[in-house]
This record gives structure tokens, sequence and C-alpha cells, in this order.
């Protein structure tokens, strides 16, 4: 069997699962091999009868009495008595009414489930048997537990699994022999195969470590390739002036923090070289990384080149665009700031263009649309991303054919990262961070809020409201599920509007909604037009409203806390008191999670924490970096990313290209264009 072969020619599987294959993504051999456990259920250790303990067990015995009948409509209960050499025990099945019919009597079977008292008797409740002479799926070995759909269950799974075990055995090494010998790692045959069927908890172990190794080491070197590559292109050199920057500062509202000072004289020496830069500069929300972005501006507008800043959102780029007119006007230099955005009129796009490429328009602030090929910008020299994790290696030549060099690039995020996970995603890039906060910026207060206190929270904000300011409301989803007990958006959006502030003017913000009406509701709040915004985690990136001081966050156990905390980061932007109250689904014991964020208002140190509690995909949710193939290593273990680091660095010295290693090199080929916030 091929890894291009359809699932559908696998037995078991016809065109109705196929479909359901489908929604998880799986259409081919190769794609369900690649479909990783989401956890394991351990039933490896096999029990006598006579020894059993309520709770997960695995016995090996012979059948020697089924029965099956219907209690009621709609429920059949099949019944067995099984037996060993030290005695019997009772196995009851609730609606699978060809149990009997396909049990074998006097066979052994391995046969896994949960011992449990029902209707006063102890019995094995719903179990899965095979017959001990197979290769066992669902018994006596660590069970393998896949992300089901409806109609598609880790059972079923694995038996297609079991089908492609052949395809398992016998697929090609990815890795390096040097790099397997090195490391001790097993091969990719043994850790795949490990992975879904592991014979016991040492031997999935074994295939953790070479899986996660490798997509560290992978990444690693896509990163460190594109660096190389980044190193060879030609930028152009931009001087510093030291006037000019101590003119800048001068006209400031507030003094700048020491790690402001210390990134710009960064970037500054970063401008100097004809080597193009490739900066991250990382700040915690409301740490001015605007001001630093406009400062390394000024440098290239003085010179007489053209600055680009990217925003991932319209509202985002409009308000940049006011800012930087703000920060830019006392120097004279405001004219040459320019939008370019996807709701200009025709004429307004054309104007726009024309003033790019005649140099009039000197920083341009815009969408995705820059990068379009319409606009001519000869003169690029500096590009600013803010929080746009789609800019990634096509972007960056695309630039790079317009400008005819490479332009420096500055990247701003306000997603705090952990330094393991920073320098795993970020390989290629020089970091900065800014820790410190602008003086004057009250710490915003949290407080944990269960439901039975809301009387007691509507009139605390009602009092805020009463003041002139405004409230964001935050919910996990758009509209109400049956499996998840937590308020939707839709559902507190009326509750508000008939109910709890049925005075007040409020608004709806959703995914779901066409752009045109995300951007003209929001536009509304930041006008003050709507008191309070009901929304989703959409509003999270980048939207500024200092009028804004109160964050209500419902299901907030739902959130991970780098989310979470950067939510609690869109109030609290003025010299008004921001407040972030932290609504929970029940009234249990708040987790550890949202204490520590009732406690801490440090980024940094809350996102090491998400990373320990909840892994690197909280992270990435909300970064919206969901390519990257961390899927088994632990960034929590340090030891083998700095070993699969440095053998990627050192196999690079070595060997100037992949040639050699077909596999590895387009599994490398594919990262690479989908790291550097791309």
């Amino acid at each position: 069997m091929h890894h291009t072969t359809p699932i559908t020619e696998l037995k078991g599987i016809g065109e109705a699962l196929a479909k359901k294959f489908a929604l998880l993504g799986l259409h081919t051999v190769a794609e369900l091999i690649d479909y990783y456990p989401r956890r394991y259920e351990d039933f490896s250790v096999i029990t006598e009868t006579a020894h059993i303990q309520p709770g997960p067990v695995t016995i090996e015995a012979e059948v020697k009495q089924v029965t099956g009948r219907y209690v009621r409509r709609g429920l059949h209960i099949t019944e067995a008595v099984v037996s060993d050499a030290t005695g019997s025990v009772r196995l009851v099945w609730f609606n699978q009414p060809y149990r009997a019919g396909a049990i074998k009597h006097n066979q052994p079977y391995f046969i896994s489930g949960l011992y449990e008292r029902s209707n006063g008797r102890f019995s094995i409740m719903n179990p899965s048997m095979e017959l001990s002479g197979d290769f066992p799926i669902n018994t006596a070995r660590i069970i393998p537990v896949y992300r089901e759909t409806k109609g598609l269950t880790s059972r079923q799974i694995r038996q297609a699994l079991k089908q492609v075990l052949g395809t398992i055995r016998t697929l090609p090494e990815s890795l390096p022999p040097e790099i397997l010998k090195s490391q001790k790692l097993i091969s990719l045959a043994e850790a795949m195969e490990a992975i879904h069927f592991p014979s016991d908890a040492s031997q999935l172990e074994r295939a953790r470590k070479r899986l996660g190794f490798e997509e560290v080491f992978r990444l690693s070197m896509a990163a460190l390739l594109n660096k190389r590559d980044h190193q060879t292109e030609k930028g152009v050199a931009i001087g510093f002036d030291k006037g000019l920057a101590r003119e800048f500062v001068s006209h400031l509202p507030f003094t700048l923090t020491d790690d402001q000072r210390k990134v710009v004289w960064q970037i500054y020496l970063d401008l100097q070289k004809s080597e193009p830069m490739n900066r991250l500069v990382e700040g915690d929300v409301g740490s001015g990384k605007t001001v630093v972005a406009a400062m390394a501006a000024v440098m290239a507008l003085r010179e007489g080149w053209q600055v680009a800043l990217m925003a991932p959102t319209e509202l985002l780029a409009r308000q940049h665009a006011e800012t930087l007119y703000r920060l830019l006007e006392p120097l004279g230099s405001a004219s040459a700031v320019d939008l370019l955005v996807g709701s200009l009129s025709a004429k307004q796009k054309t104007a726009a263009r024309a003033a790019i490429a005649d140099g009039d328009a000197a920083f341009i602030v815009g969408t995705q649309a820059l990068i379009q090929e319409k606009v001519n910008m000869d003169r690029l020299a500096l590009v600013i991303i803010d929080e746009q994790h789609r800019f990634g290696v096509d972007q960056r030549k695309s630039l790079q054919a317009k400008a005819g060099h490479m332009p420096h690039v500055l990247s701003l995020t306000a997603t705090p990262i952990p330094r393991s996970l920073a320098l795993t995603l970020y390989g290629e890039l020089d970091v900065s961070i800014l820790a410190q906060k602008p003086g004057g910026r009250k710490p915003i207060i949290t407080k944990i809020v269960s439901p039975n206190s809301r009387p007691q929270l509507d009139k605390a904000i009602n009092a805020q409201l009463d003041a002139g300011r405004q409230m964001f409301v935050v919910c996990p989803l758009i509209t109400e599920s049956e499996s998840l007990k937590v308020r939707s958006a839709e559902q507190v959006y009326e509750e508000f509007r008939k109910k709890d502030f049925k005075s007040r003017r409020i608004g709806l913000l959703h995914g779901k909604m066409k752009a045109a009406d995300k951007n003209d509701v929001m536009e509304r709040f930041v006008r003050h037009e709507l008191d309070i915004l009901v929304s989703t985690t959409v509003i999270e990136v980048g939207v500024d409203v200092p009028n804004a001081t109160v964050m209500l966050i419902e299901g907030a156990e739902r959130f991970g806390l780098a989310q979470a905390h950067q939510l609690r980061g869109r109030v609290g932007r003025s010299h008004h008191q921001g407040y972030c109250y932290l609504m929970m689904s029940d009234s249990k014991a708040p987790s550890k999670r949202l204490r520590a964020l009732e406690s801490s208002n440090d980024g940094f140190r809350l996102a090491e924490l998400d990373l320990e509690l909840r892994g690197p995909g909280a992270i990435y949710g909300s970064m919206q970096h969901g390519q990257l193939d961390l899927r088994i290593a632990k960034l929590s273990d340090t030891t083998l990313i700095a070993a699969a680091r440095s053998a990627a660095t050192k196999f690079l010295a070595e060997h100037q290209d992949l040639s050699a290693f077909p596999l590895l090199e387009a599994q490398v080929a594919r990262l690479r264009a989908v790291t550097n916030l791309n």
C-alpha cells in the first residue's frame, strides 16, 4: 500500500465514513499515519480475575456464557460471564446487540474496560474484546485516543491504522544517519509505529523523543537557512542622526523607558548596516512599541527613504496612521504619513498610489494591500509589521521586487513569548524585548467573579458607565452550545439589551460578520456611539479605545493565560483606572490560571506559566500561528530543544545544501515558508 493511497481503499471505510475522516483532514494513508494521538489510556497490565479492583482493568479470559435482551424499548443489554484460572467476572454492554453473535466461546480474549458497581453488582462495563492471539489495538496495551468527530471514533481510527501497519513499518528514513547515531534516536518507522501502538511506556517515550527532536531540528534548520539567505541579501544603510533622535524624544509627552531606549539603539545599529535588519520587538500590551517603530522610521525618512507599516486590520491601520501623524507633527514630517486600505474609494486609492510612486507619501500605513502589484515603492527601505503573523518569506520577496533591494524588516508583537518558545519560533530573527511599562500607567485591577455575584458586578460596571466610560465584554463562543455550558456572545448581547443594561447602547461583534460590518461596529465603539461592545476574541489584537475601562471576560476559565492577558490589555490605556472581571461559568473554586491572572500583570511571567500548564498551543492560539509542526515536542524540554538546535547548526555547517537528503529537504522547504511570523 502506498502513502498516497486514498483511505477509501481500506477495509470498512466507505464513502460515508470517508467523509467523517475528511472532516479531520484525513484523505490518504500518509495523512492517516501522520494523525497523532491526543492522549493515551493504559490498559497494558493484565490482571487475574480474582485480583481485579474497581477502575480500568485488563484480563485474559474465555467466554463461558453470553445472553442478550431488550429490557425496555430502546435499551438492549448484553451480558457475558468470562473465566480464567482464578475465577469469573461479569461483562455488560449497553445497546450493542451484535455482541452476543460475534463472541467465540472457549477461546482466550483480552478484555479491557472499567470495572465498577452497577445495579448492586460489580461488572466490567462496555469492555473492548480482542482474541489474544491477534495484534491487539483496543485492549491489553497503551491505547491511543485521537481527536474525534461525530460518527467517527478512536476505535475506528485505530482499526484503519492497523490496516496500514505494513506501510508504517516500511516508512523511509527522514533524518540523516549521522543524526540518528549521534542523538541515539530510533528510526522513523519504529517511532511512527510506537506513537500509534506503543508496546510499553518506555517505547512510547523513545518515539516521542525521536519525533519531538525531528520537529525542532527541522524548524531550526528552516530558520537557520532563512537567516543565512537573509544575510546574503543587500539592503540600504541608514545613518544615525543623534540630533534628530533627541528632537523626537523632546516632543514626547512622556519619558522613554530604559527598555525603549535600549531597543531603539539596537534598531539604529541594525539600520546602519547594509545587511537588512530582521528584528522582532516583543513587548507586553502598552509597552510602547509604536513609539519605538516611529523612532526607527524617522531615520529612514530623513534620508529620503520610504517606510511601510502593515497592520492586520483596517481599523488598526487607521489608528496607527493617526498616532504616527501626532508623533511626527512636531518634526514637520506628519504630511509624509499616508493611508492605503481596502475601503478607500477607487479615486482615493489612485491618489494614494500616485503619492507613493512620486515619493510624496514617504510613510505608508496600511494592510496587506501595501504589497499588491499596483503599489510602486522603489524607495522602500524599512517595513514595520504590527501583529502580522502572516507576513513571511513570499511577502518579503514581493517587497524586495518592488524596491529592487531587501528592505529592513521590523516586526512587532504584543504576545509575550517565553524565551524557549521565542528561540524555537523566531530562530532567524534578532529578538528585542520591551518588558517595562511607560510611567503613569495604572496596573489593571483584576477580579475573579462567580455567577452568584453578578448583581454586585453590574452595580460596579454601571458606576463606570455613568462616569462616561465604556466596557468590552468577551465571550468564548458566538452562539449557544449544548455541550459547553458557557454564555455566548449572542446570548449575552440579548440579555444585556433586554435586561441587565437595557438603557445602554450595546453593539455585537464576532468573526462571522462581514468585514465591513465588523469595522462599522468597532468604529462606533471607538467614537463612543456605543457604551458596551459584546464580542468574541476578534478584538484581541491592537484595538486602542482609551475611554474603555472595563473588560468583562465571560467563561474566563476557557481562555488561556496569554490570551486573557492580551484581552485585559484592551483597557486601562489612559489615565483612567482599568478593571478586568473574570466571570466564571459556575461557582467552583477558581483554577490556578485564573488566580495567577488575578494576582499578576506581568505578561511574560503569565506566558511562562501558560506554557507550563497548557503547552504551546495556548500561545499559538493567541498568535494565530497554526502551521508549525510542534505536535510532539514539549517546549519545557529544554534539553531536547538545545540538542536539536545544536545538531541543526552543526549539520548545516557540514552540509551546504540538503539535496542528498530529499525527504528532509522537502520538509524543511515547507517550513521555511511558514517560519518568521508567517
